[in-house]
């Protein structure tokens, strides 16, 4: 496959994570591409750093093993040549399973591949509309600026959803008590990396009791307009008033950890993430939240360990907006009723940091073979890119939520196995021989980057 004097520039709209990997794919198909990220000139309220594929709600990509649905993900990607699973692995943390990054390396890996790549040229600023001619890949992500997503919204009609997102507080290693917390994965997995904090009943009572009547912090006028709050990503004083073992079966579950103080398993635990290569920043897992900064430095110091944490960085809630994509889209992520417009990343309703540089990849990729004059590729329904491409292009669904990569959207096996774990890799072993067989059709299989 390869591209022609008279291949027209695409045009791709943000440089996060869906919009880096479309424009990465687009590029070493020999198309030109022009790649507007109106970071450093506007930043959106979550975010931070001037870098591309910017990480906010976590630094976590989630499990690397084949036989977990986020694994086969990345698996099926690496295979397809992702930008995003190169630059994490190079910029890896521990983190037992699961394949974690520094996020300003990752991000500065990711930016500096992107920017150097000699078919891509960076446009700062801000797109206030949809291009009126050309390709274009919209992958603004769930921040899409006001004016964009206005612009969306009038091309579109009310085809718009939202719900919300939050992120976790972040606290240094040397302000924890060493004495009361201590390092172990879940069952053994990984090389002890998580830090836990142990709750017996009494403690996790009292914690529990001022989880649920602390303050939260008032919405932005942004964040006001048709509040929905998205399970995936739900704050944890919202889980927690669901029910007093909620949490205690959630996030802050005990299952397969001992406390060595004690040699029981803990009443619960809530665990820490390395954030940095140095160990030096930790996150709350699974602590997104939307507590005023000082409910959250009063209520997550009841911790066991957290007394005296430093807290560099607090929990923020910001609005995230998706597509009613089942209605808009097909399984290339173009729009059905104007196919010269792609969207990528969570924009579409695929949930999570790997499901969004996936969808970029399946835009990139299959505008760059329809300007090939080539068929787009279909996934195969057995893979996890083609179960979440079909997911978000289903007309049949009916009230259209985010979702992200699990072994329940797959096909089952033609024969029943009782054993999770065998029949979740059993799933992944067929996904990726006919991911293999689909590219081999496609006439991919020798393409390299």
């Amino acid at each position: 496959m390869s591209a022609t004097n008279q291949t027209p520039t695409v045009t791709v709209i943000g440089a996060g994570l869906a919009g880096c990997e479309a424009a990465w794919q687009l590029a070493n198909r020999g198309i030109p591409v022009r790649l507007h990220e109106m970071k450093p000139e506007k930043y959106s309220p979550a975010h931070t750093y001037p870098g591309f594929a910017e990480l906010v709600c976590s630094n976590s990509l989630k499990a690397q093993r084949l036989g977990s649905a986020a694994g086969m993900l990345k698996h099926e990607m690496e295979r397809l040549h992702s930008v995003v699973v190169r630059c994490a692995k190079a910029t890896s943390v521990a983190a037992g399973g699961a394949l974690a990054v520094d996020r300003y390396r990752f991000s500065d890996a990711v930016t500096e591949l992107v920017k150097s790549h000699p078919l891509i040229t960076v446009c700062p600023g801000e797109v206030t509309e949809i291009p009126s001619q050309g390709y274009v890949v919209i992958a603004t992500g769930p921040l899409t600026s006001d004016a964009l997503a206005e612009s969306i919204r009038k091309h579109l009609g009310e085809c718009y959803l939202s719900f919300y997102d939050a992120a976790a507080p972040i606290v240094s290693f040397d302000s924890l008590d060493q004495q009361k917390v201590f390092f172990a994965a879940r069952y053994g997995r990984g090389e002890d990396d998580y830090i836990n904090c142990p709750f017996n009943k009494e403690e996790y009572e009292a914690f529990y009791d001022a989880l649920i009547h602390a303050e939260s912090a008032p919405l932005h006028d942004f964040d006001r307009r048709d509040l929905t709050v998205y399970e995936g990503c739900m704050p944890i004083e919202v889980m927690a008033k669901r029910g007093a073992d909620t949490i205690r079966y959630g996030p802050l579950k005990p299952v397969g950890l001992t406390d060595p103080r004690t040699g029981r398993r803990p009443w619960a635990v809530v665990q820490l993430r390395r954030e940095n290569s140095e160990g030096t920043l930790f996150n709350l897992v699974g602590f997104q939240t939307n507590l005023k900064f000082g409910e959250q430095k009063r209520v997550f110091s009841m911790i066991p360990g957290l007394e005296n944490a430093e807290f560099v960085r607090y929990g923020v809630m910001h609005r995230n907006t998706f597509l009613d994509s089942p209605r808009l889209l097909n399984h290339t992520f173009q729009l059905v009723k104007e196919p010269r417009i792609f969207f990528a990343g969570q924009i579409t309703g695929v949930e999570g940091y790997i499901e969004s540089a996936a969808s970029g990849i399946v835009a990139g990729m299959n505008l760059a073979r329809i300007l090939c004059q080539q068929a787009p590729v279909v996934f195969p329904p057995e893979t996890m890119l083609g179960a979440l491409t079909g997911y978000i292009s289903d007309a049949s669904v009916g009230d259209f939520q985010p979702m992200g990569s699990n072994m329940g959207i797959l096909p089952p096996l033609e024969s029943r196995e009782r054993d999770k774990q065998k029949r979740y890799l059993l799933l992944a072993q067929r996904g990726m021989e006919a991911l293999e067989r689909c590219l081999e059709q496609a006439g991919e299989a020798e393409i390299s980057f």
